[in-house]
This record gives C-alpha cells, structure tokens and sequence, in this order.
C-alpha cells in the first residue's frame, strides 16, 4: 500500500522512537521530537489513518501507538530499497577497478621488479587507494552472547568483515534494532562525515543498545582505516652498491634497512607537481634521513574515483634524471591502461559480491521478521 509523504514521515518518526525507547509513541512526541512542523492535532489525525491502514496499533486506551508488522515491514522494505538504489548508482569504473583490485598486489610487486631491472636503480612502487570511502551498507550478526561479526560494504563495493567482542550479552532482537539504526544514520557517510553530531544521532536511536555504539564505531573506523592503508613494494636494493658514492658500508646498511622496513617510505607518498605528477627530491631534500645521499624521483599516478598510488625511483644524486621521469611518466600511462584496458566486469567476482550483499539484507529482514512476530505475539498475550 503507498501511503503519502506526510504519512510516511510520520510513520518513521513512530518506529524510529519505538525503537529507541520501547514505548508507546504519542502525537506530542513525534510534534515535540521531529521536524514535521506539524500541529499534534494534524499528527493524531494522520496517525488515526495509519492505524485503521493496519501500521500502528494502540496497545492501551490511553497510551501512544507501537508499529504493526505491517508498519515493521513497510519501514524495513524502504529501509531496503534505499540501498537498492544506491547499489545500482556504482559506476561501470567503479566496478571495473573492484575487477582488478584481487590482482593489483601481484602486478604492482612486477612493476617495482621491472623498474629496478630496467633503471639499475632502487624502485618503490605502491598500491593505489582511495580516502574517503564511504559506507553503504553495515551488518552486525550474532556469533556468539559476546561476539559479533561486523561486516561493511563500502560504496566501491569493498567488503570488510571484522570480529567485534562486547562486554555485555546481546540478543536478535537487539542486533536487528541496532542494525536498522545504523544503516540509518551511517549509510553514505565517509569516516571524515561521521561527527558528533551522527554519533548522538545513532545513539539517541540504539536506546537500549547506546552501549554497543561505542564499540561499534570503534570497529568500523578500524575497518575503513585499514582498508584505505596502502602496500609498498620495493625492489632493487643491491642496485645501490653498483655505485661507489653509494657503497660505503655502514651507509648502504642503513639505505638497505630502510628499502626493507618501508614504514618511512610513506614520507615519499605525496602528490607531485600539479603539472607533471612528478615530485623530484634532490641528496638533503629527501624528506628521509638515510637517503640524503640519494636522490628520489616519484610520480603519482591517478585513477578515476580518486585512487591514487605513488611510483619511486631511489638512486645516486647523479641519475639520469631524464631518463628516470620519462620512465615514470611512461609507467604512469602503462598503469592506467592496465585499469582501462577491459570494459567487462569479472562477472563471477561481481556476483559473489552481490550475493554477499544480497544475503546479508536478506538476514537482516529475516531477523527484523522474526522481531516482528515475537512483537505481534507479546502484545497479544499481553491483550489477553
């Protein structure tokens, strides 16, 4: 049944209330808590038709009205098909670089091994990621009494699962509350989105669960973060003793250190000129300590959808540098076309994404289902 705008909104604000205190809701708390900009009066009213359509019920004379399963259901389709939609704005690119993605660790190891062959230099090459991922899609299922597993899809489809241990014990019907909370506050934010202000928001909903917010928001950070952290690889490190300015012992050890551990290569990760792509450090430039005798050529190759990775070259302040920042620049091309090169989706990697995604809105509604008859079947016995 289609119900009108005025109606929908006025349902939501009941669920989103009965769900955040287990109460009866009322016409002045919907005027009081909302922003309908509606008299009481005309709340009752729409709240009259709503329950003679079958979505709210009024367990006591005298008390608000709770969600029917029919309401339930209607709440949680639209829930549902506001993800459908947003599922189907991923672009072709989008879909095209989640295709390559499962094969980009391999082919970015190569090409710091085939730089490093063809320069006689030291080479970084590394992964292209993407800031700002947003979430599309959040689902807590129940493990064990204090364990959960959280799973998020982002909007490039990425999906990232994480094992999440509470304090206290939860049930279904509290996972299922929590989940339509969340999906309602967080879907479509980036980490940078989620303030304090979505964080009261989402707690104000949770009601009973506001304990569990904490903890979950923790997770989810840790699982962005960590999906937007890049891989380094490096390749040709020996290339350095092939010059005498370079193989002094104690010197090469700790350029050699530095090539293995990587952790202070992310300092070399930064946008080149805006022109050129190319940021060139020269001996003291080096924003590295063990590389002041060294000089570093890198590139930022850019990918739509905001992908970005950095390509490096590490070698004698007497390089050729022409040669190096025409190899980049070619290496910058071979690496876009490599993500351009096929327009077809794996259709098999793409199908298991959807189908994960698939099943897990289905587990949601299932359980959001059985939410609703345990509802139905308590307010029964309690009318009895």
């Amino acid at each position: 049944m289609e119900l009108n705008e005025r109606k929908e909104k006025i349902l939501d604000a009941i669920i989103r209330n009965y769900l955040e205190t287990g109460e009866p809701v009322g016409s002045r708390t919907i005027s009081k808590n909302s922003d309908l900009n509606l008299s009481s009066a005309t709340i009752r009213n729409e709240m009259s038709d709503l329950e003679e359509d079958g979505f709210i019920v009024q367990p006591h004379t005298s008390s608000g009205r709770i969600p029917t399963d029919k309401g339930y259901r209607f709440y949680v389709d639209h829930m549902l098909k506001q993800i459908d939609e947003r599922e189907k704005k991923v672009s072709e690119r989008e879909e095209l670089i989640i295709e390559k993605m499962d094969k980009v660790d391999a082919m970015m190891e190569n090409m710091a091994k085939v730089l490093a062959n063809n320069t006689n230099y030291a080479t970084m090459v590394t992964t292209p990621k993407s800031m700002g991922n947003k979430i599309k899609f959040v689902q807590l299922s129940l493990l064990e009494d204090k364990q959960l597993l959280l799973t998020v899809v982002s909007d490039k489809n990425r999906v990232i699962n994480k094992i999440l241990d509470v304090e206290e014990d939860v049930n279904q019907e509290m996972i299922v509350r929590l989940n339509v909370a969340m999906n309602t506050a967080l879907a479509g934010l980036s980490l940078e989105e989620i303030n304090l202000g979505v964080i009261t928001a989402l707690t104000k909903q949770a009601g009973k669960m506001e304990h569990l917010v904490n903890e979950v928001m923790q997770a989810i950070t840790e699982a962005i973060a960590t999906e937007e952290q890049m891989k380094i690889y490096t390749s040709g490190a020996t290339n350095i003793f092939k010059y005498p300015e370079l193989s002094d012992k104690e010197r090469a050890s700790k350029l050699l250190t530095t090539l293995e551990e990587k952790s202070q290569l992310t300092e070399l990760v930064k946008d080149g000129d805006d022109s050129t792509g190319i940021q060139v450090y020269i001996g003291s430039e080096t924003p590295i300590q063990e590389m002041k005798d060294c000089s570093v050529v890198t590139a930022t190759y850019e990918l739509e959808d905001g992908f970005k990775g950095t390509i490096g070259i590490i070698g004698p302040k007497r390089m050729d540098y022409e040669r190096v920042v025409e190899t980049l620049r070619d290496v910058k091309e071979q690496i876009k076309d490599s993500f351009e090169s096929k327009t077809a989706l794996n259709k098999q990697a793409r199908k298991a994404l959807e189908d994960k995604t698939k099943k897990a809105i289905e587990q949601i509604t299932e359980s959001a289902n059985e939410v609703i008859d345990d509802s139905v079947e308590k307010g029964a016995s309690e009318n009895e």
